[in-house]
């Protein structure tokens, strides 16, 4: 059971964890403005049914190309991520690592460069920096909207983040 202000968050972001559990933190922040979910291949192949059910309860889907094309079973990304669509997220956030990500919304499709490094240590965890950069720059906007701008400059803070956490300092 999640404390009343964690409930109360107007920004919900389900991390990578077993879809049940993402559903029952979702379904306790009822007041939720934006919510969104991360996932990955182990949870397609093991637990796909109760993942698509979770899906359908946000807004916002993060995967990277190759789960999104292992859940939809379609090699071509626009066509895979229409099918997400019709799941019931409306926006879709495609981690591509070096190549950074790609973005589709109602309005339409929006890229963002990966920074190019000339040192990459170690690229474990730049997918999670990236969504914690997205949802974090969503929630500090929280109060003027969720806005076609909002989102591809929430995917830009999320592509600066996931390059800094790859590279030595």
């Amino acid at each position: 059971v999640l404390s009343p202000s964690a409930r109360d968050s107007s920004v919900v972001f389900l991390a990578n964890i077993q879809p049940e559990l993402q559903r029952r933190v979702r379904e306790q922040c009822t007041g939720a403005a934006l919510a969104g979910l991360d996932s990955m291949n182990y949870w397609i192949q093991s637990a796909r049914e109760s993942l698509v059910r979770t899906m359908g309860l946000v807004d916002v889907l993060v995967l990277n190309d190759g789960e999104v094309r292992m859940l939809t079973k379609e090699p071509n990304l626009a066509r895979a991520v229409q099918q997400i669509h019709e799941l019931g997220p409306r926006v879709m956030v495609v981690k591509q690592g070096r190549y950074g990500a790609a973005m589709f919304t109602d309005a339409g499709f929006f890229a963002v460069p990966g920074y190019p490094l000339e040192t990459v240590v170690d690229p474990t965890g730049a997918g999670d920096a990236f969504a914690g950069g997205f949802f974090g720059y969503l929630d500090c906007q929280s109060e003027a909207g969720v806005t076609d701008q909002t989102l591809r400059c929430a995917a830009v803070y999320g592509s600066v983040l996931a390059s800094f956490t790859i590279e030595e300092f």
